[in-house]
C-alpha cells in the first residue's frame, strides 16, 4: 500500500512518493479514496477475525487447565 498524507499546498489528501530526493504529493481522486478505505476494512477484517480466534484459543487453554 502507498502512502497518504495532507498535501502541504491544498490540503488534500495525497500519495506521497519520493525520488531523487523530492518528496512529491499526488492527489487521490474520490475513487482511488474508496479503494484505499476497502482494502483498509478488509485488512481490519482479517486482524479482528485472527484475534477472535486467539482470544477463543485463550479461553479454551484456560479452561483445560482448570479444568
Amino acid at each position: 500500500m502507498s502512502t497518504v498524507a495532507n498535501c502541504p499546498t491544498c490540503g488534500g489528501k495525497s500519495v506521497i512518493k519520493e525520488a531523487n530526493g523530492e518528496t512529491t504529493y499526488d492527489a487521490l481522486q474520490d475513487d482511488e479514496l474508496i479503494k484505499k478505505v476497502g482494502q483498509l476494512k478488509k485488512a481490519m477484517q482479517k486482524f479482528k477475525a485472527k484475534a477472535e480466534d486467539l482470544e477463543q484459543e485463550l479461553e479454551d487453554l484456560k479452561a483445560s487447565k482448570n479444568g
